[in-house]
């Protein structure tokens, strides 16, 4: 007869090696998700919602549904384009600008950065009609910083009145400076009010968040429609 203990000694060498063998599982396929921008974080414009952000709020937990391309066309082309430039709605930045931003970001290319992220945000240039967030002539901008990076300044443009997003691509000259702020803190959340005269129906609210951490620059797009 064998022993009771032998078999406990091989019940417990199978589980041994089951659990290493799941370990081991385990790890291949965390290796096999991509990052997706909560796990490097950085920050975008949260209200009024950027587009990217603005289309994994919508979609992020159904972004696999037809439903989209009636309801919601431009974030589903840029669900089709890229999935990770929604998933990663918080690494829309560039670095190295030195300030000369009009230097670095083509007209028709603001909304991604200049095609930043080796084109992962190219779709949210795309001319059409983007969802927007309805605003009165004072409002606030709510930027959302996970990785507490800070800020040496956030600049906030809105578009001139009578330039259509929904067939024009955005160019710097469309653009008019609503404030420049100060320094930020590092912080997680940051708001900057903003007031705006004579403006009415759809617009674009340009946001950029010069962090403070290194010369890295956030370019970000709001669609708006004035109140």
């Amino acid at each position: 007869m064998t022993p009771l203990w032998h078999d406990h000694n091989k019940t417990g060498s199978r589980r041994s090696r089951l659990t290493l063998a799941l370990s081991g599982l385990v790890a291949l396929l965390l290796c096999l998700i991509p990052w997706s921008g909560t796990a490097v974080a950085h920050g975008s414009v949260v209200d009024p919602a950027s587009r990217n952000y603005g289309c994994w709020l919508r979609w992020g937990s159904d972004f696999q549904n037809p439903a989209m391309a009636q309801e919601d066309p431009m974030c589903w082309q840029a669900w089709q384009d890229d999935t990770n430039a929604m998933w990663n709605w918080n690494g829309l930045y560039r670095n190295g600008s030195a300030g000369n931003f009009q230097a670095v970001i083509p007209n028709g290319q603001l909304c991604s950065g200049g095609q930043t992220e080796g084109g992962r945000y190219n779709s949210l240039d795309a001319v059409g009609p983007w969802k927007t967030t309805d605003v009165s002539s004072n409002f606030t901008v709510r930027l959302h910083d996970q990785a507490s990076h800070g800020a040496d300044y956030i600049l906030v443009y809105v578009t001139r009145q009578g330039f259509d997003p929904t067939t024009q691509p955005l160019t710097w000259n469309d653009l008019q400076l609503l404030t420049r702020t100060g320094r930020y803190a590092p912080s997680q959340n940051y708001t900057i009010d903003v007031s705006t005269s004579g403006l009415s129906g759809r617009h674009v609210v340009y946001t950029i968040w010069q962090a403070s951490h290194m010369d890295q620059t956030y370019f970000l797009c709001s669609d708006v429609n004035f109140r």
